[in-house]
């Protein structure tokens, strides 16, 4: 074991002494940071980071009652049976290969992807990034079922049913969605508007409907950048929340290696959903100014990312770095939308 996978299995295992939540419901967004900084160069810097976020933490909560392969419907979507969730996944893959388990799971999973304003299935993509990437360790087997126990707990769907149906590439889609009436709401009241938004439906099934599996990539990889640069001229709708319009996909995308070939296509529409409700309800009218900085290496953005330290900031630049890796000339536009969380989120700001 070298010392970066060293660093993740400790801080892993430490952090599954902790519940995936605090403070009644914002989420523990640790083990999705430790993996970014761990995967981008800054594992010297974990247990430090580790160390001044573990302080916020709570106790894993109480099992209730044990969930089995016979009752789990009626548990599904009920956070007080986080622990339940977590013991249950951990005897799956116990007694299942992984993938076998992620498989199972994610079709039953997806329509509840906007749960915990998606952060379970975020966490769910770091954990298989890291077991298709970095190898198989107990922990990192463990942090998976941790992830989609929460995701389980946390279980909900949106207002509105969208099935992608249209021609529009994601880009223009989700620059041609109408904005929800209140956009002070919480996620929760925000997300209730969407009913009631006139063209809101029409607009988020103008998407292109993928024709087969390798488009539904396309189309998805396409949504992750739309959404990315989207956080560039739009974040100070919410500097934190519509942070997950597109963290959310690439979390999907990075699971689809795992997946069949026939759940790509339902993996976009979810994908799709998500961000697009987060885009409605979190993007004001008028757009920030320009963004000026020199020139930048994705290395020096990630480095001003962990320096600032906030969990939201580093994951969305993790996410930006992808964003950049794609082209051959990489991404400016997406690395400046990292920058920009840096100046619209606080340090510690959940």
């Amino acid at each position: 074991m070298d010392t970066t996978s060293g660093t993740l299995d400790e801080a892993l295992e430490r952090l599954h002494t902790t519940g995936p939540e605090f403070n009644g419901y914002l989420s523990n967004h640790a083990p999705m940071a430790v993996e970014a900084l761990i995967r981008h160069g800054q594992a010297a810097a974990v247990h430090r980071w580790l160390d001044d976020y573990a302080a916020r933490l709570e106790d894993v909560p109480s099992r209730q009652t044990t969930i089995t392969d016979a009752n789990w419907q009626e548990a599904l979507g009920d956070p007080r049976r986080v622990t339940d969730w977590t013991a249950y996944m951990a005897r799956q893959v116990a007694e299942r290969p992984w993938r076998e388990v992620l498989v199972e799971w994610w079709p039953r999973l997806l329509p509840g992807i906007a749960g915990a304003a998606t952060h379970p299935v975020i966490r769910v993509g770091h954990a298989v990034r890291t077991l298709l990437e970095q190898g198989e360790e107990e922990p990192r087997v463990a942090e998976l079922a941790h992830a989609l126990g929460y995701w389980a707990a946390r279980h909900a769907t949106l207002p509105m049913s969208v099935r992608p149906s249209g021609t529009t590439a994601p880009a223009d889609a989700l620059a041609a969605l109408p904005r929800v009436p209140n956009q002070q709401a919480t996620v929760i009241d925000g997300l209730a508007q969407l009913p009631g938004t006139e063209g809101w439906l029409a607009a988020a099934e103008s998407l292109r409907a993928p024709q087969n599996p390798d488009e539904a990539r396309e189309q998805l990889t396409a949504l992750v950048r739309a959404a990315t640069h989207h956080y560039l001229d739009y974040g100070h709708g919410h500097g934190v929340l519509l942070v997950h319009a597109a963290t959310a996909p690439n979390a999907v995308l990075r699971t689809l290696p795992a997946l069949p070939r026939e759940l790509w296509a339902p993996s976009l529409g979810a994908a799709w959903t998500a961000s697009a409700a987060l885009a409605s309800v979190y993007s004001p009218e008028t757009p920030l100014p320009e963004l000026t900085t020199g020139p930048l290496t994705p290395e020096e953005v990630f480095e001003r990312a962990a320096a600032h330290g906030d969990a939201h900031a580093i994951k969305l630049t993790d996410t930006a770095l992808d964003v950049a890796s794609w082209t051959a000339d990489g991404d400016d536009r997406a690395l400046r939308s990292a920058l920009r969380s840096l100046e619209l989120i606080t340090p510690g700001e959940d």
